[in-house]
C-alpha cells in the first residue's frame, strides 16, 4: 500500500501490516516494543487513510465505471495523508480525516486537487462553470466546442455532474447524479446546464464532482476510448 519513514505498510488477509522496508521487524515487535510507538502510530493513520480512500474512490465509481485509472489509489492516499495530518484535535497515531476536513485548509486542499492530471478537466472545458446554491445546478457559459480539449480519436464527449454527500467520519455517502450529457464534436451550443435529480440531504461534506469522457463514433454505436487521457473528474466546489 505504500512506505513511510522506511516502513512498508500493506494489508494481508484484510489486516494492515507493517514491516520494516528490506525485511527486520516482526509483529510482534511492532506491536509490543517502546522503540516501535512511532511505527505503531504511523500504521494507525495509514490504514485510517486507506479505508477513506476505499470509500472515497467507492463513492466516484459512476464517473469512471469500467475504467482503471493508473496510480489514482497512490495519489488519493496523498491527499487524505496531507488532510489528516491538519487534525489539530487528536494526537499523532490518532489523526482523522474528518477533522482535516473541517480545518480551514481541508477543503480547499480537496478542492484544489488534480484528481486526474493526464485528463485535467479544466484544460479539457476551459469555460467558467456556476453552481446554484439552492438546487446545486451546473452552468457552463461561454460555451464553444470548438475550444474543448478532444483528445486523439475522440468524436463525443460525455459530462456527468453530481453532488457528493460525503461524511469523512463515518464513511457513508450519497451521490446526486444529473442526467448525463453527450456532446458531438461539431455541437453547435453556447451554453450548458447540468441539474442533479435529487438534492443532498446534509449527510456530510458536499462535494460538486464534474466527470468528462471521450467516446468515438463507429457505425453509429458509441464506444468508450480507453486511453489514460480519456477519462477525467473534478472536484468544482466543496461545502
Amino acid at each position: 500500500m505504500g512506505t513511510l519513514g522506511g516502513i512498508n505498510f500493506y494489508y494481508l488477509n484484510g489486516k494492515a501490516i507493517a514491516r520494516k522496508a528490506g525485511g527486520g521487524f516482526n509483529g510482534k515487535a511492532i506491536k509490543t516494543k517502546r522503540s516501535m510507538q512511532r511505527v505503531r502510530e504511523n500504521a494507525n493513520e495509514f490504514g485510517h487513510c486507506s479505508s477513506v480512500n476505499k470509500a472515497f474512490r467507492t463513492a466516484l465509481v459512476p464517473f469512471f465505471r469500467g475504467y482503471r485509472f493508473p496510480y489514482f489509489h497512490s495519489r488519493l492516499m496523498g491527499l487524505f495523508t496531507r488532510l489528516k495530518d491538519l487534525d489539530a484535535i487528536n494526537k499523532r497515531g490518532q489523526r482523522r480525516v474528518a477533522n482535516g476536513i473541517a480545518h480551514s485548509d481541508g477543503l480547499k486542499l480537496v478542492q484544489h486537487f488534480n484528481y486526474t492530471p493526464v485528463c485535467n478537466v479544466g484544460q479539457v472545458l476551459p469555460f467558467g462553470f456556476a453552481i446554484n446554491s439552492s438546487n446545486f445546478e451546473l452552468t457552463i457559459t461561454d460555451f464553444d466546442i470548438n475550444q474543448v480539449g478532444f483528445v486523439e480519436g475522440a468524436t463525443h464527449i460525455a459530462l456527468l455532474y453530481g453532488v457528493l454527500d460525503f461524511d469523512f467520519d463515518s464513511l457513508d455517502s450519497q451521490l446526486h447524479l444529473a442526467p448525463t450529457l453527450v456532446l458531438d464534436a461539431i455541437d453547435m451550443v453556447s451554453s450548458l446546464t447540468l441539474t442533479p435529480g435529487t438534492l443532498p440531504s446534509g449527510l456530510g461534506t458536499t462535494l460538486c464532482v464534474l466527470g468528462v469522457r471521450f467516446y468515438q463514433a463507429i457505425d453509429g454505436a458509441l464506444y468508450a476510448l480507453n486511453g489514460k487521457d480519456s477519462v477525467g473528474i473534478s472536484v468544482l466546489k466543496c461545502m
